[in-house]
């Protein structure tokens, strides 16, 4: 087991070794994700809507 120094000194080194998102990169993918999230949103409405009509009908309500 390292000491704690050198574990901090390997941390720092291997963050420097990371390839950051430009801000255009983090602000495209996180509109994707949004755009995503509002699409699987609808769609899940969508079927929820969908059965619960199905369901309704089965029981006459």
């Amino acid at each position: 087991m390292a000491n704690p120094l050198q574990f901090l000194q390997q941390v720092r080194s291997e963050g420097g070794k990371v390839t950051w998102p430009s801000r255009r990169e983090v602000m495209l993918t996180t509109g994707m994700v949004l755009a995503m999230a509002a699409l699987t949103s609808l769609f899940f409405s969508l079927v929820d809507w969908v059965i619960r009509l199905g369901v309704a009908a089965v029981i006459g309500s």
